[in-house]
């Protein structure tokens, strides 16, 4: 599991870039826009980077062929361009230069963050999967309470010091990553002697140990990852994420503007969702190894569900922070089980291709929860966006209540 850790600083630096744009870049809109629901658009132009990228580029990594190996070259090219262009966007001189900075930045992670997702499962045995996900997402978390916690007090000091910080930590990450994960050496499916044969410029390690040549890649075909059962799978993921991007991106607005909070106090708000979060990852994966994921994903569709209904009534902070803490534990539950799951559904060459499958129904909730739930704010107010959310995940809970079939695993997981 060591190097499952060093790889959690790949998500590590994911995380605190993405909760530090969630967190502050609808504060630059708001300077320029009025309408909630038009900031909410500008928040998910990332998710249409993710929905045409991240599918083309997992199968392509799936089928690349150097002497870095398969996923590294696209981290060695996204994260240094990402870093670059999250430092820039506080220096927006208009709305044209901040949402020129953010649809560049967009471009950049979305490079590079299938890729990193697709190394975990290729450094990692199948029946490991689960409990390697919590790791790396505990990483990952640390990375949100600290853009959330550090990362407020940082913005009130400066707006430019929170996305610089990400920015050098980005970089830094690529430098542990690279540095410590080989691929041809670090790879669940690759032996000594394929490692001694020769690097990935001369030939493609397939995941059952078998070599194709050059230019004669293994080819994925996407309709058939996409059984009855996966399908039902995709469908809840959809829905939990309407519900999380949708809170996770409003969230600030909403205490800023529901609750009476100063932006500070808002985003650092969050970082108890994160703290339950990284405090739960590890044990929500070994829970999902030991009694199913789809068990663990169930109870904490239900837990969020009811979280989200209880903090549309909370009106004092303290109360909301608590349940902000119960609500990451859920989300752990959730969001840790979730993408081994999809995994398992497929065959071991298509690691790739299904981790782009992923993204990209994610991306699609993405794209759709934000200027949704903030048209229904501009039509209502804010207290709207924690029972939206609800309505959600009751939609996703149906859907894994639809679920039949068998998955590919050696872990518990009867359906």
């Amino acid at each position: 599991m060591k190097k499952v850790w060093l790889l959690g600083f790949g998500f590590f630096s994911i995380s605190i870039t993405w909760s530090l744009y969630n967190a502050f870049v609808p504060f630059f809109l708001e300077k320029y826009v009025h309408s909630v629901a038009l900031i909410s658009f500008m928040m998910t132009i990332d998710n249409y980077f993710a929905l045409f990228l991240q599918p083309w580029i997992g199968n392509r990594s799936d089928r690349t062929a150097t002497r870095f190996g398969r996923r590294m070259p696209y981290l060695m090219i996204g994260m240094p361009l990402a870093a670059v262009l999250t430092m820039l966007i506080p220096f927006h001189s208009g709305l044209f230069t901040l949402l020129l900075f953010m649809m560049l930045m967009n471009l950049a992670m979305s490079l590079y963050s299938s890729p990193t997702v697709a190394l975990m499962p290729d450094i990692t045995p199948e029946p490991k999967r689960t409990r390697a996900n919590g790791l790396i997402n505990f990483m990952g978390g640390a990375g949100s309470i600290l853009a959330f916690g550090a990362g407020s007090y940082l913005y009130n000091m400066s707006p430019a010091l929170p996305f610089a910080a990400a920015g050098l930590i980005t970089l830094l990450c690529l430098f542990v990553v690279s540095r410590f994960i080989k691929e041809d050496r670090d790879g669940v499916n690759t032996t000594a002697a394929d490692a001694e044969a020769g690097s990935g410029s001369e030939r493609e390690l397939l995941p059952e140990g078998g070599i194709v040549p050059p230019g004669r890649p293994a080819r994925i075909s996407l309709k058939k990852q996409l059984d009855r059962t996966t399908v039902w799978l995709l469908a809840a993921i959809f829905f939990w994420f309407v519900a999380y991007q949708g809170v996770e991106t409003l969230f600030t607005l909403y205490g800023k503007h529901h609750l009476g909070l100063s932006e500070q106090a808002a985003s650092f708000s969050l970082a108890f969702f994160s703290l339950a979060f990284v405090i739960f990852a590890i044990p929500s994966g070994w829970l999902g190894g030991q009694i199913g994921k789809k068990n663990i994903i169930i109870l904490g569709v239900c837990g969020l569900m009811a979280v989200f209904a209880l903090v549309g009534l909370a009106e004092n902070v303290l109360l909301l922070r608590g349940l902000l803490l119960l609500g990451g534990m859920f989300w752990a539950c959730i969001n840790i089980n979730s993408y081994p799951y999809v995994v398992a559904t497929g065959n071991e060459e298509s690691i790739g291709t299904r981790t782009g499958i992923y993204y990209l129904v994610s991306s699609l909730a993405a794209i759709t929860s934000p200027p949704l739930l903030g048209l229904l704010i501009d039509l209502t107010d804010y207290s709207i966006l924690f029972y939206a959310a609800t309505v959600s995940m009751a939609f996703a809970l149906v859907c894994l209540l639809l679920m039949k079939g068998r998955f590919r695993s050696s872990e518990q997981d009867s359906l």
